[in-house]
């Protein structure tokens, strides 16, 4: 299953990188609005590098851009890319909602007095 034609390998790097509290807290951050890694870095109890590595892990997974504007670096979240993990994620779930009907069915199927039983009657009453 490949959402968009993304490959496995760059679908890992999406969810691996959203893997991590602090990766998933900058997403939300800069889903509206471009910030600077400074401005980023204020809000965890974390050294600037820090920011940086966590934000270079998004980068390269494409859930953010990061664009040199002067002596700033400004974030901003790839909503395409989030809303790919969203499509997959939806197809996950597709797949794994019919796999239980399917199973609930099974499960109906087997309790179901058939004809040949002779404890049933004709209406498939136990007598």
């Amino acid at each position: 299953m490949v959402v968009d034609n993304l490959g496995d390998e760059r679908i890992d790097q999406v969810f691996r990188a959203l893997a991590d509290t602090t990766r998933r807290d900058i997403v939300s951050r800069t889903l509206g609005t471009e910030l600077s890694v400074t401005t980023l870095a204020r809000s965890y109890a974390m050294s600037f590098a820090a920011v940086q590595k966590h934000v270079a892990v998004l980068e390269r997974a494409g859930l953010v851009t990061k664009v040199r504007r002067g002596r700033e670096q400004l974030v901003r979240c790839d909503i395409e890319t989030v809303r790919r993990a969203h499509r997959l994620l939806g197809e996950l779930e597709d797949l794994w909602r019919a796999r239980m009907d399917r199973f609930g069915e099974a499960l109906v199927a087997a309790d179901a007095p058939t004809t040949d039983d002779p404890d049933t009657d004709d209406e498939g009453v136990a007598s």
